[in-house]
């Protein structure tokens, strides 16, 4: 038999004699329902199994109880945890700047890289970068330049915040499309 033992989300997880209720609903090993019933004959139930009882949901009335292998317990919650982290994948927003005077070599070279980080499934922040006297150049033709440049991008992409003049520049935030 097991003593109360904290688990990775630092909430108590009550066992055998650890459980405060008087009444408890029990759950058999095969996932039957037997029922409420007081604390000390769900546990004589538990020992009959040659297994422990593990308070499931303490905020119910009464507390809903499972009899299982505590080791088994441990394990599912384990691999819960496991695959909620795998499926919970955060999106990055990569930043890059182009500016008036990037050759078309270094164009490419950055459409590729926004390309590959679309792929990734990160958002792209693309700014194009005003300096000195280009600040002061028509606004048709600098977002004429800024589309362009998202013309040339090789894979396939949504925008997520439509073009604006920020303090440097224009600035358009790009998204992967969903397939």
């Amino acid at each position: 038999m097991y003593t109360a033992v904290k688990d990775e989300r630092r909430d108590e997880v009550r066992i055998n004699e650890f459980i405060r209720a008087k009444e408890v609903r029990v759950i058999a090993p095969d996932g039957t329902n037997l029922g409420v019933m007081p604390l000390k004959e769900a546990l004589a139930k538990a020992r009959e199994y040659g297994m422990d009882l593990i308070e499931i949901t303490a905020k119910a009335n009464p507390p809903v109880t499972r009899i299982m292998d505590y080791g088994k317990f441990q394990y599912e919650r384990k691999k819960k945890a496991r695959e909620i982290r795998r499926g919970a994948r955060t999106v990055e927003t990569k930043n890059i700047q182009v500016k008036i005077g990037t050759s078309e070599h270094d164009r490419r070279l950055k459409a590729q890289r926004i390309a590959e980080w679309l792929e990734e499934g990160n958002r792209v922040k693309v700014d194009l970068f005003l300096f000195g006297r280009y600040k002061y150049m028509d606004e048709q033709f600098l977002k004429e330049r800024l589309q362009q440049f998202l013309a040339i991008i090789p894979a396939s992409y949504k925008i997520a915040d439509e073009m604006k003049k920020s303090p440097k520049g224009y600035t358009v935030t790009i998204e992967p499309a969903k397939r």
